[in-house]
């Protein structure tokens, strides 16, 4: 399985979630960068922590899919 058919699989419901707080805080982080209003420093250093996190948290989240190919691992008897 190649990576555009992993990103295009089926997610699993927790994944989704985390998705979907990964791109919430990319959204907030882009629209505190964008403000024209002087802000401290380490308001706008945060952030960029902010959508850096963000895009990590989305991406992982996103190539993580549901298969149903799970078996037991044998036990070696010695």
């Amino acid at each position: 399985m190649n990576i555009f058919q992993r990103i295009a699989s089926s997610t699993p419901k927790f994944f989704k979630i985390i998705r979907n707080i990964g791109l919430t805080l990319v959204g907030i982080g882009t629209t505190v960068k964008a403000i024209d209003v002087p802000l401290p420093q380490e308001i706008t250093d945060y952030s960029g922590i902010l959508i850096t996190a963000g895009t990590v948290a989305a991406a992982v989240a996103q190539s993580v899919y549901k298969t149903n190919d799970f078996k037991e691992p044998e036990n070696d008897k010695i």
